[in-house]
């Protein structure tokens, strides 16, 4: 698949760069796993040499003998003697800087943690040194979320605050999606459409991964991921293990239960008979995998609040795979197929407010974007998008066919909304329907 979007990150690099040719930058660029940061970093610099340090979880001399070589090879300038220590290498390298200018990428950073913790401490004496001279610009990247925020926000930590840029990286937003499918499939339907972003939710790797397999169409895209041998269905364990560690199947098990739709703490508790309040904290902060929601203006911070998985991919995921890893294990991918297919339109529905949340934060038309529900559950306003600069508000109704749509029961709704919040009585309202035909 070619390159797409990403023009702000692009621009933003660059710009980086060009600060480097005066005073040393260290960017820290985060993002979950799959998420494109390398490919990133290589087409903002790819009219430069760049020095690509990838941290494997080898010894520090194996480590230092692979830089040397990427050293050697990029720069053209021999390293005499056999280097055991990163700190000499980087240490090489800052003062390198301070005669030609240098890009140096650092992929997987937190990595060296598993190496030799003691690294991070190097670096920082190193970059404290030598920075006032250097010419250099230093990119290090982590897909660990909870580690690489931990390295450079904790204050206990050696790096904290040396970084003079933190980017993080998001999935592709609606529009981007929809331009790659075009791409590939012109005549794609709005089924299509939908369908690529429930199960890819635009993390770049996954949308490649079904575009390169010509799994263009809604019925190749679930084919393809629920396969034998299919690159998805050990997905979410093999990114999420790292992050947590041997608690990995209490989180899992959470995870789970919210995106089966058990989405309060009361009902997760109740379900597996233990206090959770400290995992999901850590879901939510450490994480950033789940996110607490509230009704639009509700002032008490712990009424009414359920929780949903962020990442569109990891609700998928623990939704319709891990949930059913037996008929996985019994070989039973056709059965498994029948699942989705069983619950998608309904799953589908609530992903579909989910893309027209994200292609209102896209337009940049209004300042506020929620949604709304009363404590017994019985009226719910899908979008509320509010502009509060021009003193309007829209309400909306969102499902996938049109003919589902009443505005009649919305007006109520939103009757009510006005009745409980005493919110927006002076704005211009309006009201309306989305559904698939408007994607």
């Amino acid at each position: 698949m070619k390159f797409s979007d990403r023009e702000y990150e692009i621009q933003k690099l660059r710009e980086i760069r060009d600060l480097s040719h005066r005073a040393a930058q260290f960017t820290v660029l985060t993002g979950r796993r799959r998420i494109g940061k390398t490919s990133l970093v290589m087409k903002a610099y790819e009219d430069e040499t760049i020095l690509y340090f990838f941290v494997t979880r080898s010894t520090e001399s194996v480590l230092c003998e692979e830089f040397q070589q990427e050293l050697t090879e990029k720069l053209e300038i021999p390293i005499l003697g056999k280097v055991e220590r990163f700190a000499d290498i980087f240490d090489y390298v800052m003062e390198l800087s301070k005669t030609r200018p240098l890009t140096l990428m650092i992929d997987e950073f937190q990595d060296f943690n598993r190496v030799n913790s003691a690294i991070f401490s190097q670096i920082q004496k190193i970059w404290d040194k030598k920075k006032g001279e250097a010419k250099i610009n230093l990119i290090v990247c982590g897909s660990v979320y909870s580690m690489m925020t931990k390295l450079f926000r904790d204050k206990k930590e050696p790096l904290y605050g040396r970084q003079t840029e933190f980017l993080k990286i998001e999935p592709f937003a609606p529009s981007v999606v929809k331009e790659i499918l075009g791409c590939y499939n012109p005549d794609y339907t709005k089924e299509d459409l939908l369908a690529l972003y429930t199960y890819t939710g635009g993390v770049a790797k996954y949308v490649e991964l079904l575009m390169d397999a010509d799994a263009t169409t809604a019925e190749k895209m679930l084919g393809r991921i629920i396969a034998k041998n299919s690159y998805f269905i050990p997905e979410g364990k093999n990114m999420l293990i790292e992050e947590f560690g041997r608690d990995y199947g209490r989180y899992f098990d959470i995870l789970k239960l919210i995106a089966t739709g058990h989405n309060t703490r009361g009902d997760i508790e109740g379900i597996l008979h233990v206090e959770v309040s400290g995992y999901m904290t850590r879901l939510e902060n450490d994480y950033g995998l789940i996110a607490k929601n509230k009704p639009m203006f509700q002032k008490s911070a712990n009424k009414n609040i359920v929780y949903a998985v962020s990442d569109l991919f990891l609700q998928f995921w623990f939704r319709f795979i891990y949930k059913y890893t037996y008929f996985i294990e019994a070989n039973a991918y056709g059965k498994l197929a029948e699942i989705v297919s069983r619950d998608y339109e309904t799953y589908s529905g609530k992903v579909l407010e989910r893309w027209y949340k994200e292609v209102m934060r896209e337009s940049e038309q209004y300042t506020h974007i929620d949604s709304w529900w009363d404590r017994k559950g019985e009226n719910e306003v899908d979008i509320i998008a509010a502009d509060d600069l021009e003193k309007r508000v829209t309400f909306y109704e969102v499902k996938r066919q049109r003919d589902e749509l009443d505005m009649k029961v919305l007006e109520e709704k939103v009757q009510r909304f006005k009745e409980v919040t005493g919110e927006y009585g002076k704005y211009e309202t309006g009201i309306a329907g989305l559904c698939m035909e408007d994607m």
